[in-house]
């Protein structure tokens, strides 16, 4: 059933940089695969969607924001979260608002489709597909932890992925863990 799919393994991978407890906000959030990933783990949760049928199936999360986030006003202004999370989607004139949401020291675990996607499927219009480098360049002023720009199987297609943290003010410089690898076999 849609929404009840695992999370990204993006998300996922880099969910240990959220700050315990913090709020954590799912920009165009479906039926919440990751509202349900992180509420799991003990933050609270908010997600935005303009779909009335998903705002309704997340609800029993915490906060559900139905909204047209693309045509109307951005729902929470001023407003600041430990994490801002986005996959599958994009609409440009919404970085600045998806940024300021970011609060000192929270992250933002953006992943969606980039340009050589039209090759393999839908989306396809280059207004829904990153140009090379797009979203590190949108990301400038944020600290970058992780960057990747390329194609994965199963099912296939190009993205663009980020996690990048808000400078906290008078915090020096962050340590942000990494998680440790396990060894290529020889």
């Amino acid at each position: 059933m849609h929404g009840t799919e695992v999370p990204s393994p993006w998300v996922q991978r880099w969910t240990h940089l959220v700050p315990a407890g913090a709020p954590v906000l799912d920009v165009a959030c479906g039926r919440g695969r990751h509202m349900r990933w992180f509420a799991g783990r003990g933050h609270p949760v908010t997600g935005i969607d303009r779909d009335p049928e998903a705002i309704a199936a997340v609800a029993p999360l915490g906060r559900a924001l139905q909204a047209d986030i693309e045509n109307g006003p951005w729902p929470l202004p001023g407003e600041t979260f430990g994490a801002v999370v986005v996959t599958n989607y994009l609409w440009r004139p919404l970085w600045p608002a998806i940024l300021a949401s970011v609060a000192p020291g929270g992250v933002l675990v953006y992943e969606t489709f980039a340009e050589g996607n039209e090759e393999v499927g839908k989306p396809s219009r280059p207004d829904f597909l990153l140009r090379n480098g797009e979203l590190l360049e949108a990301c400038r002023g944020l600290r970058v932890v992780a960057y990747e720009d390329g194609f994965l199987e199963g099912p296939p297609r190009f993205v663009q992925r980020i996690v990048a943290v808000q400078p906290g003010a008078g915090q020096g410089r962050a340590r942000h863990g990494l998680q440790v690898e396990s060894p290529i076999p020889e």
